[in-house]
């Protein structure tokens, strides 16, 4: 439509980020006065009404929010047009955001940072940690560029499903999964010769695999603790406490304990990594170097 333009849906977007029309001039770097001026005059071409009165505040109607939808992905295309200019100028800088999930943190994203800067030193890159269904949020709101997120066999909260509709998923192997057992802990052929143990657990959200594997071997585990830190997981099963499973990356990311043993389950309990994006993020030159040298930090570290 020709009554749209760029700064139009940025203004758009900016008013549904901070919740406000003062937070988007600020966070666009313009007076309020010029932004709801704008916004006036962009409500007239349309003949609709973009913002609503709340209170003190305002917030955007549905035809204001549909805009603000689709503002990320017009900024995106935007961006790809004006780095494919700078490419042929012979010019290689830009900011890549990255989310990822807290135990890629220690292993995966130091190893991205310092390749992406041997590789492309004029790229630099933001980091933010945050579970996968957050990260896929983070994506599709427009406050991330990628998104390294993991899902679990049968996983029934799978945010790769219907919340990452209209975006890429991309397969980036896999990441085993370990029991964590005391070192004087008996041979453990099965984990159904674990049903009388005690389990050291995630938080309700994250247990799902473990009530899973434990389903499939016919028992329901005892969880008699709760934590998501995998430091204090292995100081409890080092003490004799319980017993557990972790990611291998988590177990690799510092020095096991003395006191505890690992093993690692069947690949098919191992859980899926993924590389998430806008469709057509490849297209930026930036993102497709970040998400080159993403794949070949995988490419090494998950084998």
């Amino acid at each position: 439509m020709s009554d749209l333009d760029l700064q139009s849906l940025r203004i758009v977007r900016a008013i549904a980020d901070t919740g406000s029309i003062t937070g988007a001039a600020e966070s666009l770097g313009f007076s309020q006065p010029a932004v709801s001026q704008h916004l006036r005059r962009l409500e007239a071409r349309l003949d609709v009404a973009l913002v609503e009165r709340v209170g003190r505040g305002v917030r955007l109607t549905e035809a204001g929010r549909m805009l603000a939808r689709h503002a990320a992905s017009i900024s995106l295309a935007v961006d790809a047009a004006a780095e494919e200019l700078a490419e042929l100028r012979g010019l290689r800088t830009g900011i890549v955001r990255l989310v990822a999930f807290p135990s890629a943190s220690p292993v995966v994203v130091p190893r991205l940072i310092a390749a992406l800067a041997a590789r492309h030193p004029g790229l630099s890159l933001t980091y933010v940690e945050a579970e996968p269904p957050e990260a896929v949020e983070m994506l599709r709101d427009d406050r991330a560029d990628i998104a390294l997120t993991f899902s679990y066999p049968g996983d029934r909260d799978d945010p790769h499903g219907s919340s990452a509709r209209g975006l890429t998923v991309r397969s980036a192997g896999r990441d085993d999964v370990m029991l964590v057992l005391p070192s004087s802990h008996g041979e453990v052929r099965h984990v159904a010769d674990l049903a009388d143990e005690t389990w050291i657990a995630g938080c309700p959200r994250c247990r799902g695999h473990l009530l899973e594997l434990c389903g499939r071997a016919g028992f329901e585990p005892r969880i008699g603790y709760e934590t998501d830190n995998y430091v204090a997981v292995e100081g409890l099963v080092a003490q004799g406490i319980g017993v557990a499973t972790l990611p291998r990356m988590a177990v690799e990311s510092f020095p096991l304990l003395p006191g505890i043993v690992t093993a690692p389950l069947p690949h098919a309990e191992a859980r899926r990594l993924h590389v998430v994006t806008a469709q057509g993020a490849e297209r930026v030159p930036s993102l497709a170097a970040a998400l080159g040298v993403l794949e070949d930090v995988l490419a090494t570290g998950t084998r």
